[in-house]
């Protein structure tokens, strides 16, 4: 089990994070780091997912009735939808079930796409949904996690044969708010004008991120007899899609980076000296990489739809977007690339994707969220 502690700030943050890895972990602990409040962070490895929703209120449930008889107190209750809040609203000491608690959704188990050979189990979804019940205020990365949930819930209830909360979707949606995830950004570097072309693809190293439509996209290009690179860089796990690596053979002339970047140095390594960062996910609630790209000033090109048009404000940057084929997709890097040779990419603004990025840097995001925090426990919600 992993725990820190901060002290000697005016909000005392009980913290459980059942799956304390990856972007679990970088969000408490981005925030705590730059936090005016004093954080107890409990956690368990990230592995065994679904066993981590399944043992852990039981197992903090334990760990906390020795702490509060040691003495400890908090005065507001932060956990994941790793959680079930509700099972450990019912198992924990007096003093823990009666503080103010958020349900912070950095993914939901209703909509997470499952792998060909997985079956269909709504258990984690709902356990989701219980602990939206349970907590006093619950917290969506983005508003397509929120409404994606809220509406496989609506669909999950009326396929119940009988006697299924009334509302539940509504009750949960009117003590939402979104709150996004933070980044460290990443400093940028200089780079000169007659640079190779830089296209980068990061994200897991699965189908629901359809690196096939990349390497079609990447294939079209390289047709065109363009100059570029190509990083292929993310986590993999033991079932890794072919395409893979029949794609490192076929560009093997062009990659500059490839596979999952172990240092935290050598990742921003790639996202500094990339032109253009490509996403073309299937499912997406967010996009932690996108933002830290942008704040290396790589320019985002990304699919129409799920997180991404709220999270790059479509509507004020139509250029950050493809149509979702490889065609559209070849077609804007031409014209990014002929960009960058006339001039820029960013047609002059050089800075415009950075400070898009800006109101996801920690310290602008952490002051908002120790606020949102502070209403919670005074009982005002968000």
């Amino acid at each position: 089990m992993n725990e820190s502690i901060q002290a000697h700030h005016s909000l005392r943050v009980l913290a459980l994070e059942p799956y304390h890895g990856g972007s679990h972990k970088a969000f408490l602990d981005g925030w705590s780091a730059g936090s005016r409040h004093a954080w107890t962070v409990l956690g368990y490895p990230a592995n065994k997912w679904k066993w981590r929703m399944k043992h852990a209120a039981v197992t903090f449930a334990d760990l906390l009735r020795g702490r509060v008889e040691r003495g400890e107190q908090w005065d507001v209750l932060w956990c994941s939808d790793m959680l079930d809040l509700a099972t450990l609203k019912g198992l924990a000491p007096d003093s823990v079930q009666r503080l103010p608690s958020v349900a912070y959704f950095h993914e939901n188990q209703f909509t997470y796409p499952l792998t060909p050979e997985q079956p269909v189990d709504y258990t984690y979804g709902f356990i989701n949904a219980k602990s939206g019940l349970a907590a006093d205020a619950v917290w969506f990365n983005s508003a397509h996690n929120r409404d994606s949930f809220l509406d496989a819930l609506d669909a999950f209830l009326h396929r119940m044969p009988n006697h299924g909360p009334e509302n539940m979707a509504d009750r949960i949606r009117e003590k939402s708010s979104i709150v996004p995830q933070g980044i460290d950004p990443v400093k940028t570097g200089t780079r000169g004008p007659s640079e190779t072309f830089h296209v980068l693809w990061a994200a897991r190293w699965e189908y629901d991120k359809d690196p096939e439509l990349f390497f079609s996209a990447m294939r079209e290009f390289k047709q065109t007899k363009a100059d570029f690179r190509m990083s292929v860089i993310g986590e993999r796990f033991r079932a890794v899609p072919e395409c893979f690596e029949s794609a490192r053979s076929e560009f093997a002339k062009h990659i500059a980076a490839w596979g999952y970047q172990e240092s935290r140095q050598s990742y921003e390594d790639i996202l500094r000296n990339a032109d253009v960062i490509v996403s073309t996910a299937q499912h997406e609630f967010f996009g932690i990489t996108l933002i830290e790209a942008l704040s290396a000033g790589a320019f985002p090109l990304v699919p129409r739809k799920l997180a991404y048009p709220e999270i790059l404000r479509a509507d004020e940057n139509p250029e950050f977007f493809h149509e979702g084929t490889a065609d559209s997709i070849c077609s804007r890097l031409l014209g990014l690339a002929r960009q960058k040779a006339a001039a820029s990419l960013w047609n002059g603004n050089d800075e415009h994707g950075i400070q898009l990025s800006k109101s996801y840097w920690w310290p602008t995001l952490a002051p908002a969220l120790d606020t949102a925090l502070e209403g919670v426990a005074r009982g005002s919600g968000v």
